[in-house]
């Protein structure tokens, strides 16, 4: 096998935040170390010639993928799309419509993503779903409560005091509890979620978690509550599949890309009043709540690491 040169272009997180980007970034430098490559991650191109470049945000490292193909132009350069890319700034950004097309492939993270492609630039792209291992020994869920799960950073478009709105609409018999994991990135937010959490007992707010103990929540919760206004394919979502936690979602692209047209589970966006009663019809109706769970682990399968690593094994394989 060829042993390449990768270089994985993600840009700079906000203050004290693991967003989904540098997520993504680091479980590919994982993937295609363990497919015998060697790999750096860097914030923009380090200017070393390397064999392959794979940058993720079409908008944000806009710069670094002009000057990399400028300077190396045949040299195989992967650019991996957002839901800001795809759903905003490929209509109105020219940097993010350059940068498409100087790359040689594009990837998304879920199926409905390619309808929103350029026809000049879509026989370039494919989607690789985000994949994810399941804990080794996942948490019971809480029986003093029914946990609901929302893991999201308090930016405005992941509509982040949605579900504590939805919370304050509960009935009082309601054994509903929001636990939202996710970082305030500026003082104004934290300052508001501060407020909440002390005034509304359904909603806790944990602030920013590593990784593992995200995914722990996740796997311990009930439901998770996707509220976002705007995803490209949330992590969190692949989360759920692999450990297979009924989800509750606005109805947006990037949640019904991966869960599928005919889920049972969405919620119009930004309607807090919906979002109430579906997690209260969850909550009452215990086929309703297994019905969830069976659709979400008949979908298990698209997020295992193999397929994913398979996936780029496959796409490098081509390209060079």
């Amino acid at each position: 096998m060829t042993r390449y040169r990768v270089e994985i272009v993600t840009p700079a997180a906000p203050r004290g935040a693991h967003t989904g980007n540098a997520t993504t970034a680091r479980r590919w430098g994982r993937l295609l170390t363990d497919l015998g490559h060697d790999v750096r991650l860097t914030q923009a191109w380090s200017g070393e010639p390397v064999d392959v470049l794979v940058a993720l945000h079409a908008h944000k490292s806009a710069a670094s993928v002009q000057r990399f193909a400028a300077v190396h132009p045949d040299r195989p350069l992967v650019l991996a799309l957002t839901g800001t890319d795809v759903y905003r700034d490929l209509d109105t950004a020219p940097e993010a419509q350059q940068a498409l097309r100087c790359a040689h492939a594009l990837v998304v993270l879920q199926q409905r993503a390619l309808q929103r492609l350029p026809g000049d630039v879509a026989d370039r792209a494919q989607v690789i779903h985000q994949s994810v291992s399941p804990p080794p020994d996942p948490p019971a869920p809480r029986q003093d409560v029914f946990e609901v799960a929302v893991v999201a950073h308090l930016r405005p478009v992941k509509d982040p005091f949605l579900a504590a709105d939805a919370a304050r609409r509960l009935p009082a018999d309601s054994r509903i509890e929001i636990v939202h994991c996710g970082a305030a990135l500026d003082d104004e937010v934290d300052a508001r979620a501060r407020r909440e959490a002390a005034t509304n007992p359904r909603w806790r707010w944990l602030g920013g978690q590593s990784r593992e103990a995200t995914l722990r929540l996740v796997a311990r919760a009930r439901v998770l509550a996707i509220t976002s206004r705007l995803e490209g394919g949330a992590n969190v979502v692949s989360e759920a599949l692999a450990v297979g936690t009924p989800v509750i979602a606005t109805d947006i692209d990037g949640s019904v890309g991966l869960l599928g047209d005919d889920y049972p589970g969405y919620v119009p966006v930004g309607d807090a009043e919906a979002l109430a009663d579906a997690l209260r019809r969850v909550e009452q109706q215990p086929a309703l709540h297994a019905a969830l769970g069976d659709r979400v682990r008949a979908l298990g399968g698209q997020v295992d690491p193999a397929a994913e690593r398979r996936a780029w094994d496959r796409l490098l394989a081509k390209l060079t």
